[in-house]
């Protein structure tokens, strides 16, 4: 009887040890995005505010008695990286869901195989207006968003510049990536309906430090004012490339213009920009 009852005993410890291990199995979470390269101080921010959010939930108790594990990785800002990050996360992490994209090219790149895996991913930033649209003839989304999305920043661009502002001249400097050119046409659309059309529109590429010839055709069209769509290190080009051609006009952007990148290297041409911010 003795005997029964320790192996009975023996049988009950050890299942109740398989439990509390297999209870206690992480729960994988991706974080894409960039760490480098110049979308990284929106990247590093977004990933320092997802391990914060895991420490406090861990701290917690985790969910369901498990922990979040935190699956890293820098995308580059690029396209083809975002692409194998995503792939390498949901085949080989087997994570659950995925935070992170910065980039609206990366997103529109990436996000289609959490949706044909059936993984919610959640986009932190990534604004092109078409990213949580992508998929319109799916059953079910797996794609979110917590940030605002271009078509509803362009008509407060516009509306700032032409209604409260009152400038008719317009240019739009926009960058060569889905962000700038899907910004730029949801700028167009929005001064279309207040029945106005950019004098010059110019497009400029991520890395670019001269923006000499795009600003010269804005102002010999007489532009009163430059609406932005592009990222940081870019935007500041502009800004101090007015300095260069002793040419000051108001900057009005995309929530870019905000970044530290711009507000650190735009010097005295960067003063009174203004851009939208959501919250």
């Amino acid at each position: 009887m003795k005997t029964l009852t320790k192996a009975l005993l023996s049988t009950a410890v050890a299942a109740c040890l398989s439990a509390a291990a297999f209870a206690a199995e992480p729960i994988k979470i991706g974080v894409s995005g960039p760490f480098t390269g110049g979308s990284s101080s929106m990247g590093v921010s977004m990933r320092d505010g997802v391990r914060l959010a895991a420490e406090e939930i861990n701290k917690a108790g985790g969910v369901l008695g498990r922990p979040i594990q935190l699956v890293e990785r820098d995308d580059e800002a690029k396209n083809e990286r975002g692409v194998q990050i995503a792939q390498e996360l949901i085949n080989r992490e087997k994570v659950v869901a995925t935070v992170g994209f910065i980039n609206t090219g990366v997103s529109l790149a990436s996000q289609r195989f959490y949706q044909e895996a059936k993984i919610p991913v959640m986009n932190n930033v990534a604004t092109g207006t078409i990213v949580t649209r992508q998929f319109p003839n799916d059953p079910d989304n797996y794609v979110f968003r917590n940030a605002c999305p271009d078509n509803i920043q362009s008509p407060m661009i516009v509306e700032e510049a032409v209604t409260r502002r009152g400038f008719k001249k317009v240019a739009i400097l926009a960058d060569s990536t889905n962000y700038g050119q899907l910004g730029r046409a949801d700028l167009e659309k929005a001064l279309a309906a207040k029945g106005v059309k950019p004098v010059a529109e110019e497009k400029f590429n991520v890395g670019d430090v001269d923006m000499t010839p795009q600003l010269l055709k804005a102002k010999q069209a007489g532009a009163e004012v430059i609406l932005t769509y592009g990222i940081g290190p870019e935007l500041a080009q502009i800004a101090n490339g007015m300095t260069k051609l002793g040419w000051k006009v108001p900057m009005i952007g995309s929530w870019t213009l905000s970044m530290a990148n711009f507000i650190d290297n735009a010097g005295p041409g960067g003063e009174g920009a203004r851009m939208p911010q959501t919250f």
